[in-house]
């Protein structure tokens, strides 16, 4: 098998041009390994000691026909010296690996920046399917740009071939080539990425020699030939001292929710159906069995939900995952939950709909879903993480709220947070909070009453069989304190105030909104979710400018810090940048009588810089 040993630079004296940050992105079919070659030139970054953002684009369809349009699968990173907050706006550098993903991505590189090109793939068929009757290699249509057309196919196959593999084992190398070229091109070691390789190829050593020859041919061949008249530097950033690993959404929310479990002291359950793009919190708490999680991947939503149930019936910290289609099939056993009042975690990675809509794509369209989206008065916390590594954050925020209230409890995320990813401080245990759970028991022989509420509004959590605590559980309404069912309307009454009050009593101990930016500025920029990145960086850019800008973000969206209507009305203007047609707007308007303005995107992609630095300059323009 290979060593891991990296390649050393023949050409000493090629200038390296300094870069503060730089965006590249991978795109090609989606059997050319995007993904993998943008995963592992992140993990080389993050090793190297860049800041970093990704956002992977997968396509819709499953097996999309290769070299078409809707088989474009993409992987951007953006990594610098300094700390950044979103995957970057334009491209600097893209390698295409066919003429479909050139077509659907160009308009996305900086007049002047990189453009690689596999151009074994344009073929007249490759051309043809991807609807040109022309190949832009050979027009006017990247005239903007500095192109490089490399034979990737022809110089992985001199690569690969001597090692016994089919020559569909050898193509499928193509994507370390490029890679190879790419690490090169940004002073990237190969050492990580050759590791990873030896460890999850090792077994077949063909395979893994293979695509190490590939990778360091790759580098090679620009070492060698003199393509580039220079090449580029990103310098380490100045992070705080701590431990460090890169991290998704989804990872970090799995992470949370098992973490959350142990400082209840608890098991955790999840009951989880497949869906995209929520399906690797579920394979990821999979592999905790050591941690003490318990997997049930269910046979549909219903089944799913109706789990976690009875998970928490039985004590455990129960958690189910989802996105927004089945967030709609579980809502009537997430009205048993809210009429138990167990505690529960339900986790919804947005994603664009309606219906099976965009399933591969981001949006954040499920607020008023999960705010009203249940039959009758059946309020629930809900809950909303703003980056990848904020998804662990608020997961153990999410059971907290959920153990201490008795309630089952909302995360929001979506697609853009649950696929990208960033680096994140690991934090030491003693800085997460402790909620040690006490069972009732009934030692003094006292009557059990199942629904008498403790200052937070909480009922009692007893466990099933306690000797004493028999009690009454259903969807049928509960009579105050005795749990026994009851029709009385006063007490129905009564009941649907307790169960909002408890709800409402939330906001005592979460923290208060809190306002970056200018805090005298005229104009508010109000956030939740992914749109964190992007306006933070807008806001940061325009106080430089000169302008006074302010911004909040809401984490905590039922109920919202107590602070909330104070800071809305210190503005005299407030936008809010939304990945939906203007649902937490209408929140905001009905609850505190302000006349914000919406800013809304619903293309399966997240906000752009530009596109709020737009939406600030309109703003601060009007009157």
């Amino acid at each position: 098998m290979a060593t891991s040993t990296a390649p050393t630079s023949k050409r000493t004296m090629v200038e390296r041009k300094e870069h503060a940050t730089v965006t590249i992105r991978f795109c090609g079919d989606s059997g050319d390994g995007m993904q993998l070659a943008g995963t592992q030139f992140t993990n080389s970054s993050s090793i190297f000691g860049n800041d970093v953002a990704t956002l992977p684009d997968f396509p819709a369809e499953i097996r999309a026909p290769a070299g078409s349009l809707p088989g474009v699968s993409g992987f951007q990173i953006n990594f610098s010296s300094h700390e950044i907050h979103t995957p970057g706006d334009r491209v600097d550098t893209m390698v295409a690996m066919n003429p479909a993903a050139l077509k659907t991505n160009y308009k996305d590189v900086v007049p002047g920046g990189i453009i690689l090109v596999n151009e074994d793939a344009f073929s007249k068929t490759n051309l043809q399917k991807a609807g040109l009757d022309v190949s832009p290699l050979e027009d006017a249509t990247l005239r903007d740009y500095h192109v490089y057309k490399l034979p990737m196919g022809k110089l992985t196959t001199e690569a690969a071939s001597g090692f016994g593999l089919s020559n569909k084992g050898v193509n499928r190398c193509k994507n370390f080539f490029a890679l190879g070229v790419i690490c090169w091109l940004y002073e990237r070691p190969l050492a990580p990425i050759e590791s990873w390789i030896n460890s999850k190829m090792g077994r077949t050593p063909a395979v893994a020699d293979a695509n190490t020859a590939t990778l360091r041919a790759g580098w090679n061949y620009c070492d060698t030939i003199e393509l580039f008249p220079h090449a580029y530097r990103v310098a380490k950033a100045k992070i705080a001292p701590g431990t460090y690993r890169k991290i998704t959404g989804n990872e970090a929310t799995a992470i949370g929710l098992a973490t959350a479990a142990r400082r209840a002291g608890k098991e955790l359950f999840i009951g989880s159906y497949p869906i995209t793009p929520a399906t690797t919190i579920l394979e990821t708490l999979a592999a905790m069995p050591q941690m003490g999680v318990k997997t049930f991947q269910a046979e549909d939503e219903i089944a799913a939900m109706c789990s976690t149930v009875g998970a928490a019936f039985a004590g455990a910290c129960a958690v189910t995952s989802t996105s927004g289609p089945g967030l709609a099939l579980k809502g009537e056993a997430m009205g048993l939950a809210v009429m138990t009042e167990l505690p529960m975690v339900i986790v919804n990675v947005q994603r664009g709909g309606p219906s099976t809509g965009l399933p591969t794509k981001t949006e954040q369209s499920d607020y008023l879903q999960a705010m009203w989206g249940r039959n009758g008065e059946c309020p629930m916390p809900v809950l909303a993480a703003c980056t990848p590594s904020d998804c662990f954050e608020m997961a153990v925020e999410a059971m907290r709220i959920a153990v201490q209230y008795m309630t089952p409890v909302i995360l929001l995320t979506d697609g853009y947070l649950a696929n990208g990813s960033e680096p994140w401080k690991i934090p030491k245990s003693s800085s997460l909070p402790r909620f040690d759970v006490v069972h009732p028991t009934n030692s003094n022989g006292e009557a059990f009453l199942p629904y008498k509420r403790n200052e937070r509004g909480a009922r009692p959590w007893a466990i099933p069989g306690t000797k004493g605590l028999e009690h009454r559980i259903g969807g049928l309404e509960k009579q105050a304190e005795t749990g026994n069912v009851n029709y009385d309307p006063d007490n129905h009454q009564r009941m649907i105030c307790e169960r909002a009050d408890k709800v409402a009593k939330v906001a005592d101990s979460i923290p208060d909104l809190k306002i970056d930016g200018n805090p005298d500025a005229e104009l508010l920029v109000v956030g939740w979710g992914s749109t964190y990145g992007a306006i933070t960086t807008a806001v940061e850019r325009a106080n430089k400018r000169g302008q006074k800008v302010a911004h909040v973000h809401l984490r905590y969206l039922n109920p919202m810090p107590k602070n909330t209507e104070d800071v809305m009305k210190r503005f005299k203007k407030v936008i809010v940048p939304e990945m939906n047609m203007g649902q937490l707007i209408i929140k905001l308007r009905s609850d505190f009588l302000i006349d914000a303005k919406g800013i809304n995107k619903v293309q399966g992609k997240p906000f752009l810089v530009s596109d709020i630095e737009a939406a600030i300059e309109s703003a601060l323009g009007e009157g």
